[in-house]
């Protein structure tokens, strides 16, 4: 896989500005093209709930403050882009998941941030990762709040013998093949070593150097494991397969993905 687009939803608050920068940087990396999206509802229902009364003057006011909106959400995406030879915008007023998961069709690489707790005004409050990951088709690439820089050098592969693991391996090479140092984590009591040794090689013959394995021992959750590892490793990256059980299971037993988007301080690139 080789990525060429590099896709990441914009809004006016000021976790956008890390999630352009973090996305300009893997942009330039891999020398692809940088795509800001952004959608606005003019008319939220949250705001004027269904069925309320609009007067065309409301429905005007609305609409030409999205547009202005819009027309910012533009300026900070280009202004973060700084110099980047290969930018796109892509904007438009309605739903933004909808907007993105459709735009997504353009993208190797989907980059979102994990909202802060009290975030609930930026119109990219409404794009929960976990949701994405399962909706987009792409590998998605969390940014946690505060983080504004992704060096990639050091890279932790949480290794489970999943269909999902497996695509998260494979959608990650571009990274992998860049990093000095990649360490394939077996943690907890499902995640049996079988299979890694195999990706060890596997990487290798795709000139992944620097390669390691390892067992740590998950005192606390798997999730807990996996950040103590990386912060070990000095790694500011983790890839990871998302959801590998059934919804049902995953709402009874809880969630390695679901534990990692919730609270990890580093990315994650994470497929389904």
């Amino acid at each position: 896989m080789a990525v060429a687009s590099v896709m990441v939803p914009v809004d006016l608050e000021p976790g956008s500005r890390g999630r352009v920068a973090v996305a300009r940087s893997v942009a330039a990396r891999f020398s692809a093209r940088l795509v800001g999206v952004a959608a606005r509802e003019a008319l939220p229902v949250r705001l004027y709930g269904k069925g309320a009364y609009v007067t065309t003057r409301i429905v005007g006011e609305e609409d030409a403050r999205a547009a202005a909106d819009l027309a910012r959400a533009e300026r900070v995406f280009r202004d973060g882009a700084g110099p980047q030879a290969d930018v796109a915008w892509r904007a438009r007023s309605g739903d933004l998941m909808a907007f993105l998961t459709e735009q997504a069709r353009a993208a190797d690489l989907v980059v979102v941030g994990r909202q802060p707790a009290n975030d609930d005004d930026g119109w990219c409050a409404g794009l929960a990762p976990g949701e994405l990951i399962l909706r987009l088709g792409r590998p998605v690439l969390i940014v946690p709040p505060g983080v504004a820089a992704l060096a990639a050098a050091r890279i932790v592969v949480a290794w489970k013998d999943t269909r999902e693991a497996r695509r998260a391996v494979r959608d990650a090479l571009p990274f992998l093949a860049a990093a000095r140092s990649v360490c394939i984590a077996t943690v907890g009591p499902e995640a049996a070593p079988d299979g890694a040794e195999d990706v060890a090689d596997h990487l290798a013959r795709h000139g992944v150097a620097g390669l390691r394995l390892a067992r740590p021992q998950a005192a606390g959750s798997v999730a807990q494991a996996l950040v103590a590892l990386a912060h070990r490793e000095e790694a500011d990256l983790i890839v990871a397969g998302a959801y590998g059980h059934s919804r049902l299971r995953e709402r009874i037993f809880g969630s390695v993905t679901r534990q990692l988007l919730a609270a990890t301080p580093v990315c994650c690139l994470m497929s389904h």
